[in-house]
């Protein structure tokens, strides 16, 4: 693994996202725009619908689609198990344990992992990854909130929650699709094809938008473990379950990229509502993404062998 290697695939594949996110940040420093806004758009129109043409027109199937989302929940479910461990021996207080439970255990699948994986791995990658992610959006609407929430909310709630994720119909209508090899209208078929490739690069401003929203916290014990434990041992936990669960080619690149993300920025909606350390999740999330292209690129590298 020469230099020259691990900066020919930082340029190529890292360095486009990164600089596109700072176009966004940058935006969000001089300009007075409406991230929220923004991230709706992506939520209820962009997002769907870029799962949706990815699962449709991928070779995907329903095995693999299901050993996908086996390994995405024991992914989260390890990591958040690593956090609550670290954060216990360093005796952090209860709200700093569960922001760090909650930013290890989820990583930013979406803005920041799809178009890595889309770059460096290709379309097919990117199906397998739109299934991780999927199923991590799902998860944090539903533990995720719980942790978050403890003590606030019920089971009962979160659950429902899920119900009013536009992605799950996106995935529903999809394999509604693919099991009667129903014939999508020429109109819509492109419909969905200009909302899809709009999807990536308006997720990748979005969070550029976002990181402007950037609080540095002074637990840095908290800090430390929730950005080491994410960025060192998120792709160690990937490379391990890939191979466990028996993953092989594109399905094993898209699965481990997306188990070694940062820490996710909705983590920081989610601690905002619900008070749960705010500023230190905002600082986890900042640092791990601006220090997530030393892992990355490495790991890119290992995985194009």
């Amino acid at each position: 693994m020469s230099l020259n290697e691990l900066f020919n695939t930082f340029a190529n594949n890292l360095l486009p996202i990164l600089l596109i996110a700072t176009a966004g940040y940058i935006l969000g420093k001089f300009l007075t725009v409406d991230s929220r806004t923004i991230g709706r758009i992506v939520f209820y129109i962009f997002s769907p619908l870029l799962v949706f043409n990815l699962m449709v027109t991928s070779q995907l199937n329903l095995q693999q689609a299901i050993t996908t989302v086996e390994f995405t929940a024991a992914v989260i479910a390890i990591m958040g198990l690593l956090a609550f461990v670290f954060g216990k021996i360093l005796r952090l207080e209860r709200p700093q344990l569960l922001a760090v439970i909650l930013t290890v255990a989820f990583g930013n699948t979406g803005n920041y992992g799809l178009p890595l994986v889309k770059f460096a791995f290709g379309d097919e990658a990117l199906a397998v990854a739109s299934i991780f992610y999927v199923t991590t959006t799902i998860l944090f609407n539903t533990a995720g909130v719980i942790i978050a929430s403890l003590g606030h909310s019920d089971l009962k709630s979160a659950i429902l929650g899920v119900f009013k994720l536009p992605i799950v119909y996106g995935v529903a209508l999809a394999l509604l699709v693919k099991a009667t090899a129903f014939q999508i209208p020429i109109p819509l078929s492109r419909t969905i094809e200009i909302a899809a490739s709009g999807a990536v690069p308006l997720m990748i401003v979005l969070l550029g938008l976002e990181l402007t929203k950037i609080e540095w916290s002074h637990s840095f014990r908290a800090l430390g473990v929730g950005v080491i434990t994410k960025l060192i041992l998120g792709p160690i936990v990937g490379l391990l379950l890939a191979s466990l669960f028996g993953l092989q080619g594109h399905g094993y690149q898209g699965s481990v990229i997306e188990a070694s993300m940062p820490a996710a920025v909705a983590t920081t909606v989610v601690a905002t509502e619900y008070r749960l350390e705010p500023s230190l999740v905002t600082a986890i999330v900042f640092l791990g993404t601006i220090l997530s292209p030393l892992t990355l690129t490495p790991l890119i590298v290992l995985l194009s062998r």
